[in-house]
């Protein structure tokens, strides 16, 4: 079960993202859970997931 609260989601996420996970669509896969749902929460908070960084990142 991965966090509601948007904040949570993000931490949790972003530490899965640098331990375990090469990709946002890698981690979705694996846990079975729904990108566009995860972008959705955490664009409420103003983040957004970077490819590059393979990190959410703020858009501010």
């Amino acid at each position: 079960m991965i966090p509601q609260d948007p904040a949570m989601l993000l931490s949790f996420l972003n530490l899965k993202l640098r331990d375990y996970y090469a990709s946002l669509d890698q981690l979705c896969d694996d846990l079975d859970i729904d990108r566009a749902e995860i972008e959705g929460k955490l664009s409420i908070i103003d983040y957004h997931y970077d490819k590059e960084k393979n990190q959410f990142v703020s858009e501010n």
